[in-house]
């Protein structure tokens, strides 16, 4: 099953759709409820692509106006390997649409197959349509909403896509080559925002498609709800996480749920693409949180509010955190060098003479050299000399993703084996979270370039050595 979506739609949850007579009335917004020329643009939120490593393809279209987004400030962690271009990026800010594109329920009708292609083929009618045999269809068909603004968000580089995200290969990097074939959906997902106060999110699985129709057809997961209605998920389903405390230094890993087609919450399915949905969680919403997590089966993206970005570092932050932890001249305990994280802006590329290093089962950070090589354990395997033990031995590189931190605390940890470099609390939550891979696997991954962390704890304190004088 393929799901496509089109940006001029949004969807309710299956308790706001009504059967209601076929009117063919669209409600239109009222002048006042429109962005003013020159009026600084509301910010609903932003998303972020955690371990955005990955290639992306050339993107020549100009960036939408309503839809933005921060240049890139790095090359690796932080951005697209390829760099951000229009649609296709790292990071994502969603704003208030000069005018609203959202849509609401309006009719539902049950017809035969013959009549599916008529009813599917008026692009100027929304709608989702519901194949439970080959002689019965059901459409509901989708009407004006004044009050909600649209974005949505998938693997096609088509106009209807807000938001272009690749797949982000399990460890890090991208899946690539021909047949690299990619799990996310062309239409994944899509976000419905309320253009008034307090502008609340919400995340529904699958989007419309150029002839503005969202498509379930036999062997996907559909159901009648209690109340008569429909609802349904897609072939590889939409996960989210909402964090336990919000997304703050107090922070914890929530639990994984799954989200329909109508925006209702389930338990996750005993595989990704298995027909039996989970069970209906009545107390829980798809209204989205900082910290919010949104897995689409080969990427996962964070949702941060603009209270909650507001909390986050700044990249100056992050930069004078740098410059004071090159301040205090660390040395390679045995070379006795200065080491010195590098500047952000040279770009993740081979390691200067100057960048250190850490044996990332014991934290102890020196300078790079070529002995206590354990090669009967693999080609990084080294033995420390300070403490005798045997693991991993790589470069040291600073998170440069600032939205990914829970707080600016100082950069004091690196995760296992990957070596960024991030605050204390922000590596132990992103240790403790496991992210979904496959179709049953969950691991925890670094953040920044979506590395499978490793070791008891998947991030380990760093000791630095201050200089001999």
């Amino acid at each position: 099953m393929v799901l496509e979506g089109n940006p001029e739609v949004g969807s309710p949850r299956t308790s706001d759709l009504q059967h209601l007579e076929n009117q063919g009335s669209c409600v239109l917004s009222s002048p006042g409820e429109d962005a003013q020329p020159g009026e600084e643009p509301i910010k609903y939120g932003e998303l972020i692509v955690l371990g955005c490593c990955e290639e992306g393809g050339e993107e020549t279209e100009a960036q939408r106006g309503e839809v933005t987004g921060p240049r890139a400030h790095s090359c690796y962690n932080g951005c697209l390997a390829s760099g951000d271009k229009g649609r296709r990026r790292s990071r994502l800010a969603l704003s208030r649409r000069p005018h609203a594109n959202g849509v609401k329920p309006d009719v539902m009708h049950h017809i035969s197959t013959p009549l599916v292609s008529k009813a599917l083929s008026n692009r100027g009618q929304h709608s989702i349509s519901y194949t439970l045999s080959r002689s019965h269809s059901v459409i509901v068909e989708y009407t004006h909403d004044s009050d909600t603004d649209m974005f949505q968000i998938g693997r096609s580089t088509e106009n209807m896509i807000d938001f272009v995200v690749t797949d982000t290969s399990p460890g890090g990097g991208a899946a690539e080559g021909p047949s690299a074939q990619s799990t996310i959906s062309r239409y994944a997902c899509r976000i419905l925002c309320d253009r008034r106060p307090p502008y609340t999110s919400r995340i529904y699985a699958a989007g419309f498609d150029a002839s503005s129709n969202i498509f379930l057809g036999e062997r996907a997961a559909k159901w009648r709800t209690p109340d008569g209605l429909m609802d349904g998920l897609t072939t590889n389903g939409v996960l989210v996480m909402h964090p336990a405390g919000g997304f703050s230094e107090d922070s914890a890993p929530g639990v994984w749920r799954e989200i329909s087609v109508c925006g209702n919450v389930y338990t996750l399915r005993d595989s990704r693409s298995a027909q039996q949905r989970g069970k209906l969680v009545e107390n829980e919403s798809n209204v989205l949180q900082d910290g919010s997590l949104i897995d689409l089966c080969g990427a996962t993206l964070l949702w941060r509010t603009p209270a909650g970005l507001l909390r986050a570092p700044t990249l100056k932050q992050l930069e004078a955190q740098r410059q004071e932890a090159n301040a205090a001249r660390p040395q390679c305990p045995v070379g006795l060098s200065t080491l010195a994280f590098p500047s952000p802006a040279r770009g993740r590329t081979a390691p200067d003479k100057q960048q250190p290093w850490v044996y990332v089962r014991c934290g102890h950070v020196h300078g790079y050299h070529g002995w206590g090589c354990r090669r009967e354990r693999g080609p990084q395997e080294r033995e420390c000399p300070l403490c005798r033990l045997v693991g991993p031995y790589v470069p040291l590189w600073l998170g440069q993703e600032a939205g990914l931190c829970l707080d600016p605390g100082p950069p004091s940890h690196a995760f296992a084996p990957c070596g960024h470099v991030c605050s204390e609390k922000t590596a132990r939550y992103w240790a403790q979270t496991p992210l979904p891979h496959g179709t049953h696997a969950f691991h925890a991954a670094c953040p920044f370039c979506g590395a499978w962390l490793t070791g008891e704890h998947g991030c380990v304190r760093l000791i630095f050595q201050g200089p001999l004088d």
